[in-house]
C-alpha cells in the first residue's frame, strides 16, 4: 500500500492530463492535490523504516525500500509536489493550455520514473528508470521554443544517453560476472543478492565496470568533466523542471552510485572507489566553484553551483561513515535549497524579462518577499548559518580531518571560498541599485510565496533538529 501512495499519484496525473483535453486549470489542481498524496507514500515508508521495518512489494520483491531509498523517495516526492503547486497549468500564468498539458504529462512521468528509480531493488530496472529520466524531462526543456532550448534538449539527449550507455555496459560487465561465479538466477539484479555475492566477484571486473557505472551515471549527476550538458538544460528549462532537474534528478543520479559503490567495497575492498569518486568530485567542485566567478546569467550560476555542491557529495562520500552522513545531509539540503532557488530564479525572470544578472538590480525594492527570499536562499546555498547546508559542509570537514586527509580538506575549503566570493559579488549586483524603469514594483501570485517560504524555513529548521540534542 505504501508503495501505491508513492507510484500512484504520478502516473494518475499524467493519464488525468493526457485525457482531458483540451487543457484545463483543473487539471493542474488535480495534479497538485495528488502530488501530495505521494509526499504521503513516502512518509509512510519513511516511518516503516524507521521502525526496522523493510518494506517490499513486488514479483522478485521488485520494490523495497530500505533507509537511503526512503530518503532519496521523500526528496524527489517532496520536490515533485512543489512543481506540481508552482508549475505551469494551474490558471493564468503565461503559458498556453498546449504547454501546460506538456508540462503536466511529463513532469508527472518524470517524477514517476525517479521515484520507481529509487524504490526498485533491481539494478537493471532502475537503469531503465533512470534512463527514462533523460527523455521525460528533454521534452519539457524546450518548454517555452526556442533555438538555444532545442539545442540545450538535443545536447542534454545526447551527452545524457552517451553515459546512460556506459552505465549500462558497467551493468552488464557486473551481471556477466555473477552469471559466471554463482550461475543465472531470477534475482541476479537484486541489489541486495549482489551484496551478497560480492565477496565472490571478481575485484578486476568489478573495477572496471565501476568505472563506467560512475563514468554513466556521473553523467546524470552533472559530475565534471561530463557535466557540460547541466548548465544550458538547466538555465533554458521552465523553472518547475529546473528545480525538479537540479533539486533531485542529480540526487538519483548519485543514489545509483552510491548503491554500486556499496557493492564494490565489499568486492574490492575500501579504497578503490573512494579515490575514483573523489576525483571526480574535487574536479566537478573545482569548475563549478570557479565557472561561478565569471556567470552572467542568474539561472546558469545556479547550474554551475549545483555541479559545485554535487561534487561536494561526492568528496563526503569517500570519507568513511561520518563523510557518508555529511554527503547524504547535504544532499537533502541542497534538495530543497535549489529547488526552491530555481523557482525563485523564475519569479524574477518572468520581472525582469532577462536572465542576466547585469539586467536585475534593485531586486529587494522591485519584490521585496521574492527578493528577500532568494538572498536568504542564495545565504543558505552558500553555506553560512543558521541554514542546514552549514551543518551538513561542516560535517564533511570534520570528517575530512578524521579520515586523515588535511590536504583534501585545505582544497574544498579553498574552492569553497572561491564560490562563495564570486556568487556574493553577484548576489550585491542584484539585490541593490536603481530598479530599470520599465519594472512594475510589488509581488504578483503572492499565495506561491508560501510553499517557498516552507522551504526555507526547512532549512532552518534541520540545523535546529541536528543542533537541539
Amino acid at each position: 500500500m505504501s508503495f501505491a501512495l508513492l507510484l500512484a499519484p504520478s502516473l494518475l496525473s499524467a493519464l488525468l492530463a493526457l485525457a482531458v483535453r483540451p487543457y484545463r486549470a483543473a487539471v493542474g489542481w488535480a495534479n497538485a492535490a495528488l502530488s501530495l498524496v505521494a509526499v504521503a507514500g513516502a512518509i509512510t515508508l519513511w516511518v516503516r523504516v524507521l521502525r526496522g521495518e523493510v518494506p517490499v512489494a513486488g514479483a522478485d520483491d521488485l520494490l523495497r525500500a530500505d533507509a537511503l531509498s526512503t530518503l532519496l523517495a521523500l526528496c524527489v516526492s517532496g520536490v515533485a509536489a512543489l512543481a506540481a503547486w508552482l508549475g505551469p497549468g494551474l490558471g493564468d500564468d503565461g503559458w498556453g493550455a498546449r504547454q501546460a498539458r506538456r508540462f503536466r504529462i511529463f513532469a508527472n512521468l518524470f517524477a514517476f520514473t525517479m521515484l520507481f528509480a529509487v524504490t526498485t531493488d533491481n539494478v537493471g530496472f532502475m537503469w531503465v528508470a533512470i534512463e527514462a529520466t533523460t527523455i521525460t524531462s528533454a521534452v519539457r526543456i524546450p518548454l517555452h521554443a526556442s533555438q538555444a532550448s532545442v539545442e540545450a534538449s538535443w545536447k542534454y539527449v545526447l551527452i545524457g544517453s552517451v553515459g546512460i550507455a556506459l552505465a549500462f555496459a558497467g551493468t552488464v560487465l557486473a551481471y556477466f560476472d555473477f552469471v559466471t561465479l554463482i550461475g543465472r538466477e531470477a534475482v541476479a539484479l537484486n541489489w541486495t543478492v549482489l551484496q551478497d555475492a560480492a565477496p565472490a566477484l571478481n575485484p578486476r571486473v568489478i573495477r572496471l565496470a565501476f568505472v563506467f557505472i560512475l563514468i554513466g551515471y556521473g553523467t546524470k549527476a552533472g559530475l565534471a568533466p561530463m557535466h557540460t550538458w547541466l548548465p544550458d538544460a538547466h538555465s533554458e528549462a521552465p523553472p518547475a523542471l529546473s528545480a525538479m532537474m537540479s533539486g533531485v534528478l542529480l540526487a538519483v543520479a548519485l543514489y545509483a552510485v552510491i548503491r554500486w559503490q556499496a557493492v564494490v567495497r565489499v568486492t574490492v575492498g575500501r579504497g578503490f572507489a573512494e579515490d575514483v569518486i573523489v576525483l571526480l568530485g574535487v574536479l566537478s567542485l573545482a569548475i563549478g566553484a570557479l565557472s561561478l566567478v565569471a556567470q552572467r546569467s542568474y539561472k546558469r550560476l545556479l547550474a554551475y553551483s549545483s555541479i559545485e555542491h554535487t561534487g561536494l557529495i561526492c568528496v563526503g562520500l569517500a570519507l568513511g561513515p561520518l563523510g557518508v552522513f555529511a554527503a547524504m545531509l547535504h544532499l537533502l539540503n541542497h534538495s530543497v535549497a535549489k529547488s526552491m532557488m530555481f523557482l525563485l530564479a523564475g519569479r524574477v525572470l518572468r520581472r525582469y524579462g532577462t536572465a542576466e544578472i547585469e539586467g536585475v538590480s534593485g531586486l529587494l525594492r522591485v519584490m521585496p518577499w521574492t527578493g528577500g527570499f532568494f538572498a536568504a536562499g542564495m545565504l543558505a546555498v552558500l553555506g553560512l548559518p543558521p541554514f542546514g547546508m552549514f551543518v551538513s559542509e561542516f560535517a564533511l570537514v570534520r570528517a575530512g580531518f578524521a579520515a586523515g586527509r588535511p590536504v583534501l580538506v585545505a582544497l574544498v575549503l579553498v574552492l569553497l571560498a572561491v564560490g562563495f566570493v564570486g556568487v556574493l559579488v553577484h548576489l550585491n549586483r542584484m539585490l541593490y541599485g536603481r530598479p530599470p524603469a520599465a519594472v512594475t514594483l510589488g509581488e504578483s501570485s503572492r499565495w506561491a510565496l508560501v510553499p517557498l517560504g516552507g522551504c526555507l524555513a526547512a532549512l532552518v529548521v534541520r540545523i535546529v533538529a541536528i543542533v537541539a540534542p
